[in-house]
């Protein structure tokens, strides 16, 4: 069948021809387009302006946008809006909705979204029974707590009983909880180590925050392959005592030695293969941080535990505490401090309290007066008393000397002189 390919072939390039123009007009519409979003965005950002923001006595920097049917928005100078009126700063509240001028007091905005809940409460316990979010993270848990913890209390919302059969679910989904939470045995030996933790920081009364900062170390000696050959309970308590001096917690090794399930000498060992493979840069234990448990133990005054800072600062300064125990420091310096300010505090009762000897604190004792320029004891003002008194003896002598001969020898020279 014969068809007629020139009429076609032109109706197809003059279609094409339209389709091209049409593309082209809207090329040209986007662009406009895309020229007036620019410049609106531009108007946008030039309305943008930073607005410190008063929360809990902190303040943040947030982005505020001027209303156009604002008739007393801020004017922006520098980068950042001020009050039309006077000039001063713009603050807003996190308790009320308004924006206001921080030096005259003009309202700036009134209608800002209240991001806060919509509740209110008046103590910590009001806000945390109305409060609809979990605890926050912690590195006390293995899981950092964001798994879910399902309690040991066999009633329901309203404070009641469940029955029998309802107990043997929970039971159930109680275990399975407790399977899911620990897949692994990284997450188990992290959930073991993180409960020794705690439960050495309870006995020795060591804050929250040393013991995430000890959990923090014991998860980078994990991540570090650093506990094959060596006892989770070691490394527990080695790292327990590397975070209590990193926090400048007073804890001796010895007195965490007690708290732990491993010797001493483990201790010892663990720790300073876990401080050498992490590279934690521990600072020296300062010996005033132990003043305030032994000053209660012994029953001092308040000016004898002040004197005995003062002593240790002093002795610090010069040194005196390099390679020497710092408990034994402290004892020391408790002990000159009671002799200075007449507190009848015994080397034997100051050595039970501090676990060190009795020669120990002899020694430091003396030390410490020395460096800190403190020889005011009684032993050492009786002894300058006595030479005080020998010198001024032998004065008077020899004076008394130079007066009898002196005479002696006017005497002789009258004597021998004729008489008239």
């Amino acid at each position: 069948m014969y068809t007629n390919n020139t009429a076609f072939t032109n109706q197809t390039e003059a279609e094409m021809k339209v389709d091209t123009e049409g593309e082209e007009k809207d090329k040209k519409v986007l662009q406009e387009n895309e020229s007036e979003d620019e410049q609106g965005g531009e108007d946008d950002i030039s309305a943008m302006s930073t607005v410190t923001r008063i929360k809990d006595d902190t303040q943040m920097t947030v982005s505020h946008k001027e209303s156009e049917d604002n008739s007393t928005g801020g004017e922006m100078v520098d980068g950042r809006m001020v009050c039309p009126e006077c000039g001063g700063d713009i603050v807003a509240s996190a308790d009320s909705p308004e924006t206001i001028c921080s030096a005259c007091g003009l309202v700036i905005t009134e209608d800002e979204i209240d991001r806060g809940p919509e509740w209110r409460g008046f103590d910590a316990k009001e806000r945390d029974e109305k409060s609809r979010v979990g605890a926050p993270t912690t590195a006390l848990m293995h899981d950092k707590g964001l798994s879910t913890n399902i309690g040991w209390q066999n009633k329901d919302a309203y404070g009641q009983t469940v029955s029998a059969e309802k107990r043997r679910k929970l039971k159930r989904l109680r275990t399975w909880n407790e399977r899911i939470r620990t897949q692994d045995s990284k997450d188990r030996n992290l959930k073991h180590a993180l409960g020794e933790i705690d439960r050495m920081s309870s006995a020795l009364g060591i804050h929250e925050t040393t013991r995430e900062t000890a959990g923090i170390i014991y998860r980078q000696a994990l991540k570090a392959n650093l506990l094959p050959g060596r006892s989770i309970e070691g490394v527990a308590t080695a790292v327990l005592y590397a975070a209590s001096r990193i926090d400048g917690v007073a804890r001796s090794i010895d007195e965490i030695a007690t708290v732990s399930r491993v010797p001493a000498l483990e201790i010892k060992r663990t720790y300073r293969y876990v401080i050498r493979e992490l590279e934690l840069q521990i600072p020296p234990t300062n010996p005033i941080g132990y003043i305030g448990r032994f000053a209660s133990a012994v029953g001092c005054n308040a000016e004898t535990e002040r004197r005995a800072r003062a002593l240790i600062h002093q002795a610090t300064e010069r040194g005196v505490h390099s390679g020497k125990h710092p408990v034994g420091i402290a004892a020391s310096g408790l002990y000159a401090a009671g002799q200075l300010c007449n507190d009848r505090l015994t080397q034997s009762e100051i050595s039970d309290a501090a676990d060190v000897s009795e020669v120990t604190i002899r020694n430091r004792y003396r030390e410490i007066l020395q460096a800190a320029e403190e020889v005011t004891s009684p032993w050492v003002l009786v002894q300058r008393e006595s030479n005080v008194m020998t010198v001024a003896n032998h004065i008077d002598i020899l004076v008394v000397s130079i007066i009898q001969e002196n005479v002696q020898h006017v005497i002789h020279i009258a004597s021998a002189q004729p008489a008239k």
